[in-house]
């Protein structure tokens, strides 16, 4: 690996945690505000709910064409338009006065966030060797869970600083920022002098076929794989998990474990280190397999599968202990196992498909992911609403956990191939 190279890999990770911790302090604006906007606006428990939903169904819905056209148009032009758009979107936020009005902005964030991931993926594919990979994807990744981490007290002290619209505003305004910083310094592998020795070391080890750019019959073709329903399948049990958690811990903690709002602030923080911890080694132990032998696609499917399981029993441990500390540890071990999942599932992208369609993958499996990730908000709001108690709904995404792990271990099996491809479009010619 050349110097020039080196620098591009770190220049480019730290670039997407900067963009990703935005992303995610940006989606728990709301969930921090819960409660006062719910007192503000007037809003149920049960309205809030799809609230929160809104955001994650324009993001599900928004992940296909962000996938096909980040592999079409290259990461420094989408991610630089997708954060420009959720950073207005989040400032629209802070001076909304309606139900209605807050659903639009959020609808927004979700369009605007969409690249952020399925960019992270290319630019792993695109900049390191098969061999860097799963760590590399730890490293992007655990700015899901470090801006979750940061969010809850940052945006609980901006919140009881300045009022809850201000919050959003601040970091409307933020965003924007890092949008400028990403279009000036990244660079796609096209608008750089590779020299042979470089181009020959971000390749080797690649098997699965490479062309310059997605067509729209190759995404299409994606959809008649096994392994990429394998990873929608998956991926949805992981998120809608880990969303039972982002958007709903505040309100869990301060309803069912009676906590102050001061207090949630930073408990609810302490989860969200240790899927920092989980999704930075997740990507390491990914790595340290193929190391050992582990052919690429099972050094990601056994991980992705047994953290899963992991996380599932935990959520439903949690639903049951009676201590508070009890909780809040089986809480944080679930969001270790959680993100441990997350980043193995990334990078499973970087090694399942051709290298032109490694977005479009990505956002595939975001897609199915998110579809839980929407569903969990909304179906959550209703349970507790219903029952007065988060038990049942955790139990519900611990059940939807452990069918999801099952999906990982039976249906992911090969990579994509260029091959696999052509014999699809042949057989559908037929």
């Amino acid at each position: 690996m050349t110097p020039r190279i080196r620098t591009i890999q770190r220049t480019a990770l730290t670039m997407l945690v900067v963009s990703g911790v935005v992303n995610y302090i940006d989606r728990a604006t709301l969930a921090v505000a819960n409660p006062l906007i719910r007192q503000d606006l007037g809003v149920s428990i049960g309205d809030m709910g799809l609230l929160l939903s809104a955001f994650l169904w324009a993001y599900a819905f928004s992940q296909l064409p962000a996938g096909a056209l980040i592999d079409r148009l290259g990461p420094r032009r989408l991610l630089s338009l997708g954060l420009g758009l959720w950073s207005l979107a989040q400032f629209c936020g802070g001076v909304v006065t309606s139900l209605t009005q807050f659903f639009c902005a959020r609808v927004a964030l979700g369009m605007g966030e969409a690249p952020q991931f399925p960019t992270g993926a290319r630019v792993v594919r695109d900049w390191f060797n098969v061999g860097q990979r799963g760590t590399g994807t730890g490293i992007f990744n655990c700015a899901s869970t470090l801006g979750t981490a940061i969010a809850a007290p940052l945006l609980t002290g901006l919140m009881l600083t300045f009022g809850w619209r201000w919050m959003f505003m601040i970091m409307g305004a933020a965003g924007i920022a890092v949008a400028v910083v990403w279009y000036v310094i990244y660079r796609d592998p096209g608008d750089v002098a590779l020299t042979e020795q470089e181009r020959h070391f971000l390749t080797e080890g690649d098997t699965n076929g490479e062309a310059e750019r997605v067509t729209f019959r190759e995404w299409q073709l994606l959809f008649g794989c096994r392994t990429t329903w394998g990873m929608i399948l998956g991926f949805f049990g992981t998120v809608y998990i880990t969303w039972i958690y982002n958007s709903w811990l505040p309100g869990y903690l301060e309803m069912d474990r009676h906590m102050s709002i001061l207090k949630t602030g930073w408990t609810a923080a302490i989860p969200a280190v240790c899927g920092v911890v989980g999704a930075i080694w997740g990507g390491w132990v990914v790595d340290w397999l193929v190391r050992r032998g582990l052919s690429p696609i099972n050094s990601r499917k056994y991980p992705m599968a047994l953290s899963l399981l992991g996380m599932a029993g935990f959520t439903l441990a949690a639903a049951y202990v009676p201590s508070n500390v009890a909780a809040v540890a089986c809480i944080s071990a679930a969001m270790f196992l959680g993100y441990v999942s997350s980043s193995t599932a990334w990078a499973m992208v970087s090694v399942a498909a051709p290298t032109n369609c490694t977005a479009s993958l990505g956002s595939m499996q975001n897609f199915g992911g998110y579809l839980g990730g929407a569903l969990a908000p909304t179906v959550t709001g209703f349970i507790v609403q219903a029952t007065g108690s988060f038990v049942p709904a955790l139990a519900v995404g611990a059940g939807i956990g452990v069918a999801s792990a099952i999906c990982y271990f039976v249906i992911i099996r090969e990579p994509i191939t260029a091959v696999e491809l052509g014999n699809l479009e042949g057989a559908f010619a037929d």
